[in-house]
């Protein structure tokens, strides 16, 4: 079974909230015949989608193929958080890479948030950034840590956004007393995922192919089931919808899935923001213009997706009980993409041929700085790249065949210490 689609109708995107609310894009024509290019990028996502912007700024000729329709994957589906730093904590990071790379880590989480403010406001794109995600912590002592984390943030890397909350000041904001305290990271924040990806495409100038599913790649010349494109550099933004086009990447790279819902319209429930919690099996949250809550929660890692209501509706009313009656107008899954350590991946796949991917949830940013940095790599700048690629990268246990069980079995785990609050 092809994930494809396993879940989903070629060429149409899933009945999210976000489908329904984007100003839709004129579908792009299938590849057909022969194209010549100076690079194809494969995949329609922010990690693309930023690859072909930033390639077309330096003067490549670029032709990009999705298999279905932009933004079809995570890059449309997701909780639209823009968040700092890396998915993987600053004391994580000097730890596995040392002080130096650890803070220029930081800084290119901080180029990202940056960077996808700058392009909404530089190409005028129908998409509000709005600031604000809070860090909600269900024991004292996840509280004191995450305190003493936006302290180390400020003393050690100047970063004084994040300001530390206690239970009464994050109720106040969240509409829910689950919580023993936590922090609000102000320069942090979160958009309409999909409508950015509309914006990327729209900005990107090159020529864009969906509906083309690549079935192979020999050397640089890239394939679908009606064309090819012959360029002179490939890249792979494919994430979590890999399949075996590169096993190498497919052993370090993990496709799983979540799930979001999206109520009915509500009284003010909370402030402006979005939100997240401390499970390992994440939480997140937010409200939406037109004051529905959006709520994600819920991982999968088979083929096809579980009933969503029921697997969403659960922690959603474990943080806010007093939704149990209310209506839910959408629901919606997606895959996303994991690495063993939760960093991104970035490969030199062959000569010429580049992939990032494996953004672990934390996507919206780092996704789309990939894409500056895989262009700046086919430049011949390829420091930045350099860096991400040092990232030690794992393959997932068991091979493709058993890592999804043995995954699931992990996650069990995870999920009865979440439950036990250990």
């Amino acid at each position: 079974m092809n994930l494809l689609t396993a879940n989903d109708r070629p060429g149409e995107y899933p009945a999210s909230y976000y489908a329904a609310t984007a100003t839709p894009l004129a579908p792009f024509p299938r590849l057909e015949g022969a194209v010549r290019a100076d690079v194809c990028v494969v995949g329609g996502g922010y990690t693309g989608l930023s690859a072909a912007l930033h390639l077309a700024e330096r003067g490549f000729d670029v032709a990009l193929v999705e298999a279905h329709r932009l933004g079809f994957g995570a890059s449309g589906r997701n909780g639209g958080q823009v968040g700092s730093g890396q998915r993987l904590e600053q004391d994580d990071l000097e730890a596995m890479v040392g002080l130096p790379d650890a803070r220029r880590l930081w800084d290119l989480g901080q180029e990202a948030k940056a960077l996808v403010r700058q392009l909404i406001n530089r190409h005028d794109m129908p998409v509000t950034f709005r600031p604000g995600i809070a860090h909600g912590c269900r024991s004292m002592t996840e509280v004191a840590y995450s305190h003493a984390y936006a302290e180390k943030l400020s003393r050690d890397y100047g970063y004084d956004q994040i300001h530390p909350l206690d239970g009464a000041e994050l109720a106040a904001l969240l509409g829910t007393d689950v919580f023993k305290g936590g922090d609000i990271d102000h320069g942090a924040g979160h958009i309409q995922p999909l409508s950015f990806v509309f914006g990327l495409a729209q900005a990107a100038q090159a020529r864009i192919f969906e509906c083309s599913t690549v079935t192979r790649i020999a050397g640089t010349t890239v394939h679908t089931e009606h064309g090819h494109v012959q360029a002179d550099h490939v890249i792979l933004a494919c994430n979590g919808y890999l399949g075996g086009l590169e096993p190498g990447i497919a052993a370090r790279v993990m496709p799983i899935n979540n799930f979001i819902i999206a109520t009915e319209p509500l009284d003010k429930l909370m402030a402006p923001i979005a939100a997240h919690d401390t499970r390992f099996v994440v939480n997140y949250w937010r409200m939406s213009d037109d004051n529905r809550l959006l709520f994600g929660g819920g991982e999968s890692y088979g083929y096809r997706f579980p009933d969503i209501v029921k697997t969403v509706r659960k922690p959603l009313l474990e943080v806010y009980p007093q939704l149990k009656d209310a209506r839910i107008d959408y629901a919606w899954g997606g895959t996303l993409a994991i690495t063993m350590n939760r960093m991104p991946c970035f490969r030199r796949v062959a000569p010429n041929v580049l992939s990032a991917s494996g953004y672990s949830g934390h996507g919206v940013a780092m996704a789309t700085l990939a894409g500056r940095i895989l262009a700046e790599a086919v430049a011949g700048q390829a420091e930045r790249f350099d860096l991400m690629a040092r990232l030690p990268q794992q393959r997932f246990p068991g091979g493709m065949a058993l890592r999804a069980p043995l995954l699931a079995t992990a996650m069990t785990w995870y999920a009865m210490r979440d439950r036990l609050g250990l």
